[in-house]
């Protein structure tokens, strides 16, 4: 019953995805999907309790996806053994960056709440 649960809100946040979609284009409907079912998980429409098990299995078994995207580097070998140093180093590059980037603005995140919260004294 509880598969049947988390199908269903799945099901309906990607639905909701593909609407907002249509209605403003920005992001792939997939991500308004993802934002939608965080955003009801969040407000507690959707129960976490009910969908963990169903997504514990869904994350156990989801190396199966991964396969396609196997067979692809495959296919594009050719493409690979002559661009791979250029696709490694743009891999590591733009990762380095996006972390550096967050962890940045995280820091600068958290020094505001601390500069912002009044400060506790301990006895």
């Amino acid at each position: 019953m509880n598969a049947l649960y988390t199908l269903l809100s799945v099901g309906s946040s990607l639905l909701i995805g593909y609407a907002l979609h249509a209605l403003y284009s920005g992001f792939p409907a997939s991500l308004y999907g993802m934002i939608t079912f965080a955003g009801l998980l969040h407000s507690g429409l959707i129960k976490a309790a009910k969908i963990e098990a169903s997504i514990a299995w869904v994350l156990r078994n989801m190396g199966v996806c991964f396969v396609p995207a196997g067979v692809g580097i495959i296919n594009h070998f050719q493409l690979i053994k002559q661009h791979g140093f250029t696709l490694i180093a743009i891999i590591f590059i733009t990762t380095f960056l996006l972390l550096t980037v967050v962890g940045v603005a995280f820091q600068r995140l958290e020094n505001t709440d601390i500069a912002s919260s009044p400060n506790e004294k301990n006895n």
